[in-house]
């Protein structure tokens, strides 16, 4: 597989599940990344860890992980090339997909591991960002 390129976005990161009838938070306005996804059983908001709903059960301590996109819908692997690595080195993963492209959020203790996994897997990751250097 090609090398895939990410980026380390900034800040920390909280996965959260409310009920399946709750109703939508409002997206942080600075948000670089808020997902939501509603299934019959739960609703699940990936957002920043300052911002979680109220009544939320609350996974907090994650980093994310952007593809560089948008991606080809043609494309196979771009998740497993990057999940494969991690899961081998064992680090844990929660991925979120959209339609130009994915994100991997990694603990926050384990992102400088992650990153030498992903390096080591030939793939490029761009920490300028997360510093706050310009892109």
């Amino acid at each position: 597989m090609k090398a895939i390129r990410l980026r380390v976005l900034p800040g920390e990161f909280a996965v959260c599940r409310l009920p399946a009838d709750a109703p939508v938070p409002r997206v942080p306005g600075a948000a670089e990344l808020f997902a939501v996804t509603r299934t019959r059983d739960e609703l699940s908001v990936v957002g920043p860890v300052y911002d979680v709903p109220a009544d939320a059960v609350v996974e907090p301590g994650w980093r994310a992980l952007g593809v560089l996109g948008p991606l080809d819908f043609a494309l196979t692997g771009v998740l497993a090339g990057i999940a494969v690595p991690l899961a081998d080195a064992g680090v844990s993963v929660f991925a979120v997909s959209t339609y130009d492209t994915d994100y991997v959020l990694v603990r926050a203790d384990a992102l400088r591991s992650a990153l030498d996994v992903l390096r080591g897997a030939g793939h490029e990751v761009d920490e300028r960002r997360e510093r706050g250097l310009s892109p």
